[in-house]
């Protein structure tokens, strides 16, 4: 079975709905009332509350975010001092590096220089004892042929008195001086 409005007759011939009731009116005002103190005395409050509760809970997280946006800002900080830090510290270990090959460059110049002197040296004290053994070699070269040419033009034996006088007068006429002079050019 279906429910159904009762029907009500309309003096006006027009719907319930549309033509006022005084009575209805006084009632729906009535209900109205109750249920606005109703929601004022009980449910706008727990809203209130929760709106603000609500809102401190923002306004914590907004907080929380400045803080995290101060401390992030704090750390950017501290970080582009240690890469401007670690920037300058680097340069400053090329540097030294670059110092540092740069003198052991200088020493390995110095110490090749000081080789290549006493290299010279060597070979200049090698040259002169080369020089005066040659030159010993040739006295005594010129000595015996002397001895030999005397015995031959003389046809005798000379005695050791005679093949020394005899050497030393033809030492005497050589001119060894220029040999070994040009010896110690070369």
């Amino acid at each position: 079975m279906l429910l159904t409005a009762p029907s009500i007759p309309l003096a006006s011939g027009g719907s319930f709905l549309i033509t006022p009731n005084v009575g209805i009116m006084i009632w729906t005002i009535v209900v109205f009332a109750i249920s606005l103190f109703i929601l004022a005395k009980w449910v706008f409050p727990l809203i209130g509350e929760a709106l603000d509760k609500r809102a401190k809970t923002i306004e914590g997280e907004i907080d929380a975010a400045a803080e995290l946006r101060k401390e992030a800002d704090k750390i950017l900080a501290e970080y582009r001092e240690r890469l401007q830090a670690a920037r300058a510290q680097s340069e400053e270990i090329v540097q030294r590096a670059r110092q540092t090959a740069e003198s052991h460059e200088h020493e390995a110049r110095e110490r090749g220089q000081e080789m290549l002197a006493q290299a010279a040296q060597r070979a200049e004290r090698d040259i002169q004892a080369a020089t005066k053994r040659a030159l010993g070699d040739l006295r005594k070269e010129v000595a015996d042929l002397t001895v030999m040419a005397t015995e031959k033009v003389t046809r005798k034996t000379l005695d050791d008195d005679d093949q020394r006088r005899l050497v030393a007068e033809a030492l005497n006429e050589l001119d060894f001086s220029g040999l070994s002079s040009s010896a110690h050019s070369n």
